[in-house]
Order: structure tokens, then sequence, then C-alpha cells
């Protein structure tokens, strides 16, 4: 018996010591991170739109020529998560990178790409394990201009709804939950609950039938609000729902109903909890129950708030 923990502790330990990134790798991807934080400067804090969109395309082909190996999934480019989001999934299945270029008339562009791994282990025999590597990246392409109904819009990569994705929630079912952040205009700003599944080949949709909402038959679900004040959209794993402000226009006046310019939370929250594979829709939730740090939020000012994640 002792025998066999002792080969079964070595064994793990070389499958874990074969999963690190080697010196040469990390000085490797270090000189690529240095690269893109340099152009990143240019894309992000440019005066010039035109500027931008030329730095950008140096990035993108920076960004093409990292992820092309499937070991970067193992690096993690801090230096660039101030500007660029950079998202893993709990279980490793993917990751995630988005980032956003604001334009002249303050509406937003996306870009990303997204890393798939897909490799399978297979045992063979005892002490013997096969996996085989089915690693893939897919450029994200932001069509969002062009999507009149965002809420019920499925698509892959390559006519993604482009937003900035910054949390991401494995769910029982074989799909994953995704927030995300949009700055849409210099009037609105949006934040949407998205979903991401893979099909039988590996590849990424966006969009799904699993929410019970109200008056929708949403595939995701948009908050939009006005672009000055904050709203509160996060996952709380002690309840295992996703809590949100309750948005409403700032005053009584009925005309001002669908005009999300006007829009802010009330006060109020509430949830969206997993039951069965579906988010179903959980009105005026006590956010005192329960309670955790996240859930200390006082009823807002609308004059005095700021947007609560606000990339460059």
């Amino acid at each position: 018996m002792r025998i066999f923990l002792l080969f079964s502790l070595i064994l793990s330990f070389s499958f874990f010591a074969e999963a690190q990134l080697s010196e040469t790798d990390l000085k490797y991807y270090a000189d690529l991170e240095d690269s893109l934080q340099n152009i990143s400067q240019r894309v992000f804090f440019s005066k010039k739109e035109k500027n931008k969109f030329e730095a950008n395309k140096q990035f993108i082909a920076i960004w093409n020529e990292v992820l092309k190996d499937g070991k970067s999934m193992q690096y993690p480019f801090d230096s660039l998560k101030k500007d660029v989001s950079v998202l893993m999934a709990p279980d490793k299945k993917f990751r995630i990178i988005t980032w956003n270029i604001i334009k002249e008339d303050q509406t937003h562009v996306f870009f990303g790409f997204i890393q798939v791994n897909n490799s399978k282990t297979v045992k063979k025999g005892i002490f013997k394990k096969e996996t085989t590597s089915q690693y893939e990246v897919f450029p994200l392409v932001d069509k969002s201009a062009s999507v009149k109904t965002p809420e019920n819009y499925i698509s892959d990569p390559s006519k993604w709804f482009g937003m900035l994705y910054v949390d991401c929630i494995k769910s029982d079912e074989e799909f994953y939950t995704l927030i995300a952040w949009d700055g849409n205009d210099k009037l609105t700003q949006r934040k949407f609950i998205d979903i991401l599944s893979f099909k039988p080949d590996g590849t990424p949709v966006f969009g799904k039938d699993v929410f019970k909402f109200p008056g929708k038959f949403a595939k995701r679900i948009m908050f939009e609000y006005a672009s000055e004040v904050a709203m509160s959209l996060k996952y709380n794993p002690s309840r295992k729902q996703i809590i949100f402000s309750h948005l409403a226009p700032n005053g009584l006046d009925p005309t001002l109903e669908g005009q999300y310019q006007y829009y802010g939370p009330d006060g109020s929250f509430d949830a969206l909890e997993m039951k069965k594979g579906k988010w179903f829709y959980e009105p005026a939730i006590d956010i005192r129950k329960d309670k955790d740090k996240t859930d200390n939020v006082k009823k807002p000012e609308p004059n005095k708030q700021t947007p609560v994640y606000k990339p460059k």
C-alpha cells in the first residue's frame, strides 16, 4: 500500500511539473507581455481615434502570436489587467480576453479572443494516462453595432456582441454565465448577464435560452441605465444568486419610462437563482439575509455616482 501511495505521489508530481511553464517559456511570454504593455499605452491613451485603431492592429497581432501556443493559458499577463480583462473559467476550460476602445463619439468598440482547452485525459492502464490535446483560439469580432435586439441574439465568435467580461460563473449544467460591462454611448451604459456554451466540435456560442424572466424570452439579460450612475451586478456564492440593483427612472414622471438615460438604482435589489439548469428571476430580495461584505450597499444618489467599472 505504501509503495502504491508513493508511486501515486510521484506520478502526481510529474504531471504537475509538466504543467508548469519553463524558465524559457516565462521569459518568452514576459517579453511579449512587455511589448503588449508598451503598445497598450497608444491603444488606450492616444488622443486621436485614428492612432488608437492603428496601434490596436499591432496589439491584436501580438496577441495572435502570444495565444497560438496552448501553454500561454498558464501565463497570467498581470501587468495588462488594468486595461484588459483576462478572465479564466473556474474549471480552466477556457480563458476569455477582452478590451474596448472609446471612439470620439463616446461609443465603444470591443475586441478579444477566447482560448479553449478541449484536451481530454484517458486512462491507459492502472498507472498510465494519455492526454489528447485539443487547443483552439477564436478571435472575437464585434458585430454589436448591427444588432437591434441584443437580448435575443445568439452568435459564434465571428459575430460576437461585444462587451467586456468581468466575472465567470460555472453552473451545474453545460454552460457558463458571464457578467459583463458595455460603455454604450455618452447617454447610457449597459451591463449584461451573458451565457457561453460550446458545440460538440468545441466552437463557443454566446447566448442561450436559460432565463425565466418576466416579460422576456431572453438569451442574455441586459441592463441599461444612465452613464453617470453606478449599478451593482454581482454573483453571491453563499446565496448562489446573481444579485443586481433594481433600475427605475429618476423621478415619478411616467414619460421617462423607457428613456434609459434617466434610469438608475432605486435602492432595492432583485436576483437570479439557478434552479434545474435555469436562471429564475427573484424580485425584491432582502439583502440583509445571509449578508456578506458585497451586500453593504446604501441607496445611491444618482448625481454623485460614477461607473463601478471604468475601462480605458
